[in-house]
């Protein structure tokens, strides 16, 4: 199956410190990929370089054939991104955040209609799309989120955490949504979760990120077999240990991602 994204020798360092240490994988085109790893092991300057929000130390990135560090516009319209934090604008209704990103992306007005109310009615919130998101709940947020990061057809959607915070019955139902779509218009979609449940459950492969380095890649069931563990959740501990982690100060220098995306 055809790779959607390649990662050779990506290495990430700020002055003595190396966030990112010489990582490759690759993620094959329709799959749902899971990048897992403690706080601070680096999954998060991972996808700062994957989204053209860092350069890169060294090694090489493709995202749909392009190069982030040397092709960020079309490597952007390639992808969709769900950040961790909430990135709407709370005084727009649902219907004009949407639409703001269409015009971002220079959807044409009526593909850009049609596709706003098809992914408003997806995620179940096209009779709420007159109201302003400062009113909706942290669900229904999240839900029109992930119906924006899919609004320009994107090769890839990106998930930081995606369902952080959101109870069972919530999370439960953005995943359907997310399958369906995956499904559907064959979508990859890239995932970082600390739900090992959730990652287990609807992941094709996963690939463990910690102190910068991959230190396992494969399914659900082979980290499970190689580890002789009984849940992924055991698995990720045993590769990973279970002392807690701090964020590191240079991923809270990192925040505000979407500040960062919209300029």
């Amino acid at each position: 199956m055809e790779n959607i994204i390649e990662i050779k020798n990506l290495t990430k360092r700020f002055k003595d410190f190396t966030a990112v240490d010489n990582i490759s994988f690759n993620v094959k085109k329709g799959e749902i990929f899971a990048f897992l790893g403690p706080n601070g092991a680096g999954k998060t300057t991972t996808i700062k370089m994957l989204t053209t929000l860092a350069a890169p130390t060294a090694g090489t990135i493709l995202i749909n054939g392009f190069d982030p560090t040397k092709q960020q516009e079309q490597a952007r319209a390639s992808f969709g991104i769900v950040f961790q934090d909430p990135s709407l604008d709370d005084d727009l209704t649902a219907y004009e955040n949407m639409d703001m990103h269409g015009m971002l992306y220079k959807v044409p007005v009526k593909i850009r209609k049609e596709r706003i109310k098809q992914l408003m009615t997806f995620v179940e919130l096209w009779d709420r799309k007159d109201d302003l998101v400062k009113h909706f709940s942290g669900g229904m947020k999240r839900r029109l989120e992930i119906a924006r990061g899919f609004l320009h057809h994107p090769k890839v959607l990106f998930l930081d955490e995606p369902t952080i915070g959101l109870d069972p019955q919530t999370r439960n139902h953005i995943w359907e949504y997310l399958k369906k779509m995956n499904q559907e218009e064959g979508i990859t979609v890239f995932l970082t979760t600390h739900y090992m449940e959730e990652a287990d459950k609807v992941s094709d492969r996963i690939a463990i990120i910690d102190h910068g380095k991959i230190i396992a890649q494969g399914t659900a069931d082979e980290l499970k077999a190689q580890t002789k563990k009984d849940s992924l959740e055991d698995a990720f501990l045993a590769l990973t240990g279970s002392e807690i982690r701090e964020e590191t100060v240079k991923n809270q220098a990192m925040s505000g991602r979407a500040r960062a995306w919209r300029r």
